[in-house]
């Protein structure tokens, strides 16, 4: 069997080595080429690799890197042949954004390199975003944002801080579960995490500021376009509807 497609975070720290300007040649004996290997390997990614020995090894990685060659317009040869839409795909998102690609790849490695919080990735599922490889900064800081959502103790400590007359409220519709279903809907809300993915640091602790409590629907809505939708975003939207509320219960 073979091994899995390339994953977007796996391209991404690829894409920094090709953009490093002390990258050296590119070649599985350089010892950069080397070290991006055996980072990528210890990703909280893919846990069946069929080939393991090949997966993601130095010669991979220079295949990857030979791979971006066509798309460099600085690169006066031809470049590979078979390269993927995702590997086009990220260059030119990135080409002209290599400060963000370089903090973003930075991320990644730390969490590579964190038995613990790569454990609580990989307790994470997978959705429509991160299967669909849709989001810019790819797998591993998008679940590292749902780890910091789902600190119980923080989260509880937000509920408290946002408590009005003993209920919660939708920061961005202003959606009350309890006044709908009674009892059972008693002290639940969910807790989206404001910071944006690429300023994403593991470092950092998670404070009361960063997060907003939201009900389940506007928190799919912030999820589906969480590189750029904002709650006071999401305001705006919901303003412009009908009733004021997108509901996928309906």
């Amino acid at each position: 069997m073979r091994n899995p497609k390339w994953h977007r975070d796996e391209i991404i720290l690829a894409l920094d080595l090709y953009f490093s300007p002390n990258r050296g040649s590119i070649d599985k004996k350089n010892p950069k080429v080397i070290e991006v290997s055996k980072i990528i390997n210890k990703l909280p990614i893919f846990s069946i690799r069929p080939d393991a020995e090949k997966f993601r090894n130095a010669n991979g990685v220079t295949m990857k890197l030979s791979n971006f060659l066509k798309f460099d317009e600085t690169y006066t040869g031809k470049g590979m042949k078979n390269t993927s839409k995702l590997d086009e795909e990220v260059f030119k998102e990135f080409v002209d954004q290599r400060d963000k690609l370089h903090s973003i790849a930075s991320e990644i490695r730390k969490v590579a390199l964190d038995e613990n919080i790569k454990l609580k990735i990989y307790q994470i599922e997978d959705d429509e975003e991160t299967i669909n490889d849709s989001v810019m900064e790819g797998q591993v800081l998008y679940k590292l944002h749902k780890v910091r959502e789902r600190d119980k103790k923080i989260v509880q400590e937000k509920k408290k801080q946002s408590m009005i007359d003993g209920k919660l409220y939708c920061e961005a519709c202003e959606f009350e579960y309890q006044s709908k279903y009674g009892e059972l809907g008693t002290g639940f809300i969910e807790c989206h995490h404001k910071m944006p993915l690429f300023n994403i640091q593991i470092s950092r602790k998670t404070r009361l500021d960063d997060l907003a409590l939201v009900c389940a629907d506007c928190h799919r809505m912030l999820h589906r376009r969480i590189d750029t939708l904002s709650i006071e975003n999401l305001k705006y939207i919901l303003n412009t509807t009908n009733d004021g509320h997108v509901n996928f219960l309906k």
